[in-house]
């Protein structure tokens, strides 16, 4: 990457990096506009639509998921974790279980219909994405999917060492 003085600033030259950041920060804001979009329709708070996001992630992968563990995904301390579990669940979004393993713990779980909420704002989108993809060849996709996990991991990174 090389800098340029123009203007009285520095700007970075448009090499095929400093492209994709910007192609993914545009994916980001318009991603989250879409997550404000959904939580102002249906009376949620952005991070409940994050608290529903990584509580899904969490089934999908066969994670346990606790007040604990989503706080830590989160960011949030014991209070606000509970402030968020309590209005998904008195919206019916979300419901605690006792873990049946160890009674002791408590698991969250999000209700079908916030499910079926989800895919019905959503569900296009994703769909659209899944068809994007199918104009790749197997290579290609892999290639894609390699880079995506390594740039996630290079974000989380970047958030942990700033915490």
């Amino acid at each position: 990457m090389t800098r340029s003085r123009e203007g009285g600033g520095d700007v970075y030259e448009q090499d095929a990096g400093m492209r994709v950041v910007h192609l993914l920060r545009a994916i980001t804001v318009e991603l989250d506009r879409m997550g404000e979009r959904f939580a102002a329709g249906h009376d949620l708070h952005p991070t409940d639509v994050r608290a529903l996001i990584c509580l899904l992630d969490a089934a999908r992968t066969g994670t346990p998921a606790t007040p604990g563990t989503l706080g830590a995904s989160l960011g949030l301390n014991s209070a606000g974790t509970t402030a968020v579990v309590d209005r998904l669940e008195r919206l019916g979004h979300v419901r605690r279980e006792r873990d049946t393993r160890d009674r002791r713990r408590v698991l969250l779980k999000v209700d079908e219909s916030a499910v079926a909420l989800g895919w019905g704002f959503f569900g296009p989108l994703i769909h659209e994405i899944v068809a994007v993809m199918g104009r790749f060849d197997a290579a290609e996709q892999a290639t894609i999917e390699r880079f995506l996990g390594v740039v996630h991991e290079a974000v989380a990174l970047g958030r942990t060492t700033q915490d």
